[in-house]
């Protein structure tokens, strides 16, 4: 049992891995004419090889035979062809198609052919296309009869055609003649036009048509041009009042291609004065004319060798005439291959339209297109006559008999892209927290589509990235919420329907304190300042005295000290009127603290108190007294008993002639008022020396009062000046 089930397994493991045959489908045959006859099927679908045999029956079922393909790695193993010369017309042919492989044969189903309706012959063999003399707009063509054609069958052709220029093809189907006539004529074309043409047949009861004929060229005669399309392009006045008109004109529609012309004639005059007639010829197709503010009328016809065109004429309006204006809107779209504008018009009586088209340039454009449209709202142009990725402007100017009205534009690309450029950014007005990016519009020629909006992208230094987007009408965006002095980065991006493209990239930094900071600290302090000098203006009107000695203190006067009373006789009876004790206090706080002494400050004193004992001689006892008691006219008085204090050293030290006592004790008492006892006069020397020696000799800085009053004097001083000073002591 177990022997029997290890011997079966083999055989079952075999027949679980085979794969059935598939069975051949769609069968489809061709006779080529005196060449083959070949059939064809669906592949097969098996791994392993398989072959085909495709068995015929033919002469009506009288005769059968076979062709084999190869195997699956054939090139051809899904079709077979049988030559001939066993293969006739009119005759039916049965197929049937069997697939074989080691696992077994499947056969397809039995299908019927009658080779004439399978037949297929050569494409025809044009051998000219000529004008016929003296017959416009026709050319006749002519061709040789397939070789590979059933002679006994009438063969039907298709005829095709197309201008030099033009890439759509247009047909004409027709039958051979009884007489197996091969030449057709071509009519209704274009005068002057060359044209390619192409041929291709059939038989009559099959359903194969031939390939295409090699393509033929042939031009149609000549004749007259026909008429034009005028048009023209108005431009402000100059100063001197003329008016430049840019004249154009094309050929009408449905005018030849290649219609020969030899030139142009073109007229002007005003409206009310046709004696005013100007004739122009050129071989141009547009003309600049300068015309007055009237209204002006301009006819143009186009010449050849064979006549003339008809007339073109068209209106020039005056300066001052108003257009009238009768379209409400206008919008384009494109549908596949083609650009679409319509528009909405409220005046049924118009029913000619002039459509105007231009790419929109940096610079004034050159170059106007303009097609007129009759019995329709809409206009369309093939895609490929625009240029991608440029802006045209396309205006409709309503036509009304002779006038032309207001025209209504919009603008319309064919296929939009990303802008060539980015947008040239640059900021503004920067705070410690806000500033302004502003932008300049990318040129027209390098927009390459409509700028759908504008996005503003910014960083800090190190930090996230953020953004902001506006419409394409804004052209500055303020930004806000930054950080106090902190580095920025921003650049903005323009945007169309195809994509965006970012601009420079700026750097910036916000400020560390703003302006208004600024003003609101200036207003503050500013504020403080006259708030504090308000009180005191007042303060110093109320009591200006007061504010003038507290702005201008007061100078010691030293005809106000204490040496003062060498001056004056009744020098007691002042003292008490300003009561001593007091006037002194005054006096001591007003004294500088004495200096070191020049050397020559003795002599000084001496020759001043000379001048000055003469001076006070010669006065009026009165005058002098006024003087001492500080009247308006104060003087300084020098001392004269302020010796020599070298610096560091002490009064007592310094060495005196024997000749001062005398000629100081004459001075003095040459100074003191008559009637004043000997007593009184020493005790008011005394008290002068005292006091005089006292300041003179102490340490410091000299009494700059008395120092400018004294002159440059060299004083000899004896040698025993110690033993004198004592003996006078």
């Amino acid at each position: 049992m177990w022997a029997w089930t290890l011997w079966m397994l083999p055989l079952l493991c075999k027949f679980s891995l085979a794969v059935l045959l598939a069975k051949p489908e769609n069968i489809s045959c061709i006779f080529y004419y005196e060449r083959n006859f070949t059939c064809t099927w669906s592949p097969e679908k098996e791994a392993s090889d398989t072959w085909y045999t495709v068995k015929r029956t033919y002469c009506f079922g009288r005769k059968s035979d076979h062709c084999t393909t190869g195997n699956s790695t054939s090139t051809a193993r899904t079709s077979c062809s049988f030559y001939p010369p066993p293969i006739t017309i009119p005759d039916n042919y049965t197929i049937q198609v069997e697939a074989q492989n080691a696992d077994g044969i499947i056969k397809s189903d039995i299908t019927q052919w009658r080779l004439d309706t399978i037949v297929k012959t050569e494409p025809p063999e044009i051998y000219s296309v000529k004008p016929v003399l003296g017959i416009k707009r026709m050319v006749q063509i002519k061709w040789k009869r397939p070789v590979l054609a059933p002679k006994s069958t009438t063969l039907k052709y298709r005829l095709r055609f197309r201008t030099v220029n033009s890439a759509g093809w247009m047909e004409v189907n027709f039958k051979e003649g009884s007489n197996g006539d091969t030449t057709y004529n071509l009519t209704g074309l274009q005068a002057f036009t060359e044209y390619v043409v192409a041929l291709q047949c059939v038989a009559e009861e099959s359903v194969f048509w031939s390939g295409w004929s090699q393509e033929k060229m042939g031009t149609t005669e000549e004749e007259a041009p026909h008429g034009l399309d005028l048009w023209r392009v108005l431009r402000p006045a100059m100063v001197d009042g003329r008016r430049p008109v840019q004249l154009l004109w094309k050929k009408a529609r449905g005018a030849p291609v290649l219609e020969k012309t030899l030139g142009y004639n073109i007229q002007y005059f005003p409206e009310n004065n046709t004696n005013l007639t100007k004739t122009v010829n050129t071989t141009n197709q547009q003309l600049d004319l300068y015309l007055g503010g009237e209204t002006y009328w301009v006819s143009v016809i186009s010449y050849n060798s064979l006549g003339e065109s008809s007339l073109a004429t068209l209106r020039i309006p005056a300066i001052d005439e108003k257009p009238f204006q009768c379209i409400e809107a206008m919008h384009s779209c494109l549908t596949q291959d083609q650009l679409v504008v319509e528009w909405q018009s409220s005046a049924s009586e118009v029913d000619t339209w002039m459509v105007e088209w231009f790419p929109v340039l940096d610079s004034e454009p050159s170059i106007f297109s303009w097609e007129s449209v009759s019995g329709a709202r809409n206009w369309t142009i093939q895609q490929d006559e625009l240029k991608p990725f440029w802006c045209y402007n396309i205006s409709v100017y309503p036509m009304l008999q002779d006038q032309v009205g207001e025209p209504y534009s919009i603008q319309a690309y064919v296929k939009e892209g990303i802008p060539s450029v980015g947008p040239v950014s640059k900021v503004e007005n920067i705070g410690v927290k806000t500033v302004t990016i502003t932008w300049k519009e990318i040129p027209t020629s390098r927009r390459n589509g409509f700028i759908s909006n504008y996005t503003i992208f910014y960083q800090a230094e190190d930090g996230k990235e953020f953004s902001k987007t506006v419409n394409s009408s804004i052209l500055q965006y303020g930004l806000e919420s930054l950080t106090r002095m902190t580095s920025y980065t921003v650049q903005v991006m323009a945007s169309t329907s195809a994509g965006g493209i970012n601009g420079t990239r700026i750097n910036f930094k916000t400020l560390s304190i703003s302006v208004f900071e600024i003003f609101l600290i200036t207003s503050l302090v500013g504020g403080s300042l006259l708030i504090l000098i308000i009180p005191t203006v007042a303060y110093g009107l109320k009591k200006p005295n007061k504010l003038k000695h507290l702005c201008w203190p007061d100078v010691p006067n030293p005809a106000e000290s204490s040496i003062a009373m060498w001056r004056g006789d009744n020098f007691e009876d002042k003292l008490n009127v300003k009561e001593f004790d007091d006037s002194v206090n005054m006096e001591e706080e007003r004294i500088l603290k004495p200096c070191s002494v020049p050397s020559d400050l003795i002599d000084k004193l001496v020759v001043d108190f000379e001048n000055f004992l003469e001076e006070f001689s010669t006065e009026e006892p009165g005058k002098g007294q006024e003087n001492i008691l500080g009247g308006e006219k104060n003087e300084y008085v020098t001392s004269p008993y302020r010796p020599y204090c070298p610096t560091g050293k002490h009064f007592k030290e310094l060495p005196l002639a024997t000749e001062i006592p005398s000629r100081k004790s004459q001075y003095l008492s040459s100074g003191v008022p008559e009637g004043t006892s000997s007593e009184d006069k020493e005790q008011l020397l005394s008290s002068a020396s005292s006091l005089g020696l006292d300041h003179l000799c102490e340490e410091g800085a000299p009494n700059p009062y008395l120092k400018n009053s004294v002159t440059t004097r060299e004083f000899l001083v004896p040698e025993k000046l110690p033993d004198q000073t004592k003996r006078e002591v």
